[in-house]
């Protein structure tokens, strides 16, 4: 890594490196009424025929959709290596699926009746371009659904790992460094608003769901560190700090079967194009 990578240098290389995990970890992860915020994003756009999904990944909210009922499937992502995985689901075989960036849609104008992003839109640069090409692609009357992180459910094991690892994450040196990911004002509901209103969309509608990430301690520290991109920036023996202190202070916060608490906000927001 070098202080010269762009931020999609480094999306693509963690997902080429590790392809698949994190949406395991999605569908690993549900909410308090058993719904996993994959099922949840689905459906804010049931009924749709045409979908396009930006940030893929692996396809597993395609996935779902062709499970609902969508008839034309497309995607586009970064990463080779997850469109890899998702062009071997069968319920794909016939979906568009493309390696390429938000900002510049290989698509048709009003080609689709919805757009879905999950825990993507959020790390995306030059959101305003993205945002433009979506109502591009989008009928009038079309939606837009995306989750976004919302944060960790306070007291609980994300939140300990945060706090432990950011004085390490914040000692990195620049050559190793993550880079910015994305615009702040796509992870709010004013700031979304502020994006999609004057692409010609209606005011987000906006849910916040909590899903639980949680297991065993050990089920814990290898979840977090597949879900925080920053991990990847720390030596080997910040690493092995991080994981002994994280072990030592989550022990106690085990429930009473061994399941230790770690949730994590996802909010969904909504919105129509006029």
């Amino acid at each position: 890594m070098t202080a010269l990578l762009t931020a999609e240098d480094f999306l693509r290389a963690f997902h080429d490196r590790t392809p698949g995990l994190q949406s395991a970890a999605t569908e690993a992860g549900p909410a308090a009424d058993g719904t996993t915020s994959y099922q949840a994003l689905a459906a804010r756009v049931a009924g749709a025929r045409r979908v396009l999904d930006l940030g893929c990944a692996d396809g597993a909210l395609l996935d779902l959709l062709a499970g609902q009922g969508a008839e034309v499937l497309a995607g586009i992502d970064l990463s080779a290596g997850e469109l890899a995985l998702a062009r071997r689901r069968p319920a794909l075989a016939g979906a568009e699926l493309h390696q390429g960036r938000a900002q510049e849609l290989p698509f048709a104008d009003d080609s689709f009746d919805a757009v879905v992003s999950h825990m993507a839109l959020m790390l995306m640069t030059d959101v305003e371009q993205v945002v433009r090409e979506a109502a591009r692609v989008l009928r009038p009357g079309g939606t837009l659904a995306v989750a976004v992180g919302g944060g960790p459910v306070a007291g609980e094991a994300i939140e300990l790992f945060l706090t432990l690892a950011r004085p390490s994450f914040a000692s990195v040196p620049a050559e190793r460094r993550m880079p910015r990911l994305g615009d702040r004002r796509s992870r709010s509901r004013e700031g979304l608003d502020e994006l999609l209103v004057p692409a010609g969309f209606t005011p987000v509608t906006w849910e916040s769901i909590a899903i639980d990430l949680g297991g065993d301690p050990d089920h814990c520290w290898q979840t977090l560190t597949r879900a925080f991109y920053d991990v990847t920036t720390l030596d080997q023996a910040q690493t092995a700090a991080l994981h002994d202190a994280f072990l030592t202070e989550v022990h106690p916060r085990r429930n009473a079967d061994g399941h230790v608490p770690c949730g994590m906000l996802i909010n969904l927001a909504t919105a129509r194009l006029g």
